[in-house]
């Protein structure tokens, strides 16, 4: 079963921006700059995405002079894709022993 802490993970990563965030950060590491000129995005919306990102602890941050980068940790979508495909083996296994729970 998800705990509370996934379930703020999955919300994270559920809004089209902050995926977006996401999906660039898998390819290269970028400062707000960067991510601001890929996604089209406000500076302020960008970091307020970001600082969700921080706090469910998906990215990290890298100072570098005035700049601030920002790089994936790929751990923590590890994490969750196992946690998913451990509940979709779980469905398989079910389905294949056919397991139900008779109604009263």
């Amino acid at each position: 079963m998800l705990t509370s802490v996934d379930t703020e993970l999955i919300r994270a990563l559920a809004d089209p921006l902050r995926l977006q965030i996401v999906t660039l950060l898998a390819q290269e590491t970028l400062c707000t700059t960067h991510l601001v000129e890929e996604t089209g995005a406000r500076q302020t919306n960008l970091s307020n995405h970001l600082k969700v990102l921080r706090q469910a602890g998906v990215v990290e941050t890298e100072p570098c002079g005035r700049f601030t980068y920002y790089r994936l940790r790929p751990e923590v979508i590890e994490a969750l894709a196992g946690q998913f495909s451990g509940l979709a083996q779980s469905a398989r296994a079910t389905a294949e022993a056919n397991v139900k729970r008779s109604c009263l």
